[in-house]
């Protein structure tokens, strides 16, 4: 699987590691240095996967995050050498779909850069088109999710989601009332091989919240099944207002 990633990272001997191992698996690579130079790229040429260092000039990773999350679902990894519970949680509240923590092995970043691409080919990959049966869309109330598009929509307007959150909605709204664990969800979401914590799903639950419900601290279409985990509501109001 051929991909162009980009990767975002002042330290130009780390950088340059992770550019060789990344040319290894055939993927297009283009480095900068800078978070104002990582955000103008994406903008003028999406790639499938952004690796993003948090301390950087300019912009830190998180700040690229809180800018990028408003208007791309690009699927981002961030590396950090950060390690405390707090800083990750920080990360995936803004969005992120993964975090490693500096120093790693560079054959451990490969493999997540493997699962986060396949999630991404997989999520925007599916189609009703060549023979294959039809994918319809989900919904429940005003809530639509559309696999084949890949959208997310309330009352007809859209609803941008990172693809971690899409695929946790998609895995909700497919069975309306079903309570799923906090493990289940980040097994759909970052895959059974991912190392994230299950206080992860909550961080995502809490972003799904803020973009789909009226009042996120009283939620109608996302429920919280104390100590099991969260369903979405099979029966809504006719509007998230």
């Amino acid at each position: 699987m051929s991909a162009f990633v980009l990767v975002a990272e002042d330290d130009a001997k780390q950088a340059e590691l992770v550019r060789r191992y990344l040319r290894r698996e055939d993927h297009s690579v283009l480095v900068v240095g800078d978070g104002r130079a990582a955000i103008d790229q994406v903008r003028s040429r999406r790639p499938d996967l952004l690796i993003l260092d948090v301390m950087m000039p300019e912009l830190d990773g998180l700040d690229v995050l809180r800018v990028l999350r408003r208007d791309y679902d690009v699927p981002i990894l961030v590396v950090t050498a950060r390690s405390a519970a707090e800083d990750k949680l920080a990360g995936f509240d803004l969005g992120a779909d993964d975090y490693l923590t500096k120093p790693y092995d560079p054959r451990e970043l490969m493999a997540r850069v493997r699962s986060l691409l396949r999630r991404a080919q997989a999520s925007g990959g599916s189609s009703g088109s060549g023979g294959g049966s039809v994918v319809l869309p989900l919904h429940v109330g005003p809530l639509s999710l559309d696999q084949v598009r890949h959208e997310v929509r309330l009352d007809g307007h859209r609803i941008e989601c990172t693809p971690a959150e899409f695929r946790i909605l998609e895995t909700l709204m497919s069975s309306p009332g079903r309570v799923f664990s906090r493990r289940q969800l980040l097994d759909e979401a970052h895959g059974p091989e991912s190392f994230v914590t299950e206080r992860t799903a909550d961080a995502h639950v809490k972003n799904l919240r803020r973009k789909i419900e009226a009042d996120p601290r009283n939620p109608v279409f996302l429920q919280t099944v104390y100590g099991v985990g969260y369903r979405i509501a099979d029966s809504t109001p006719a509007s998230g207002g």
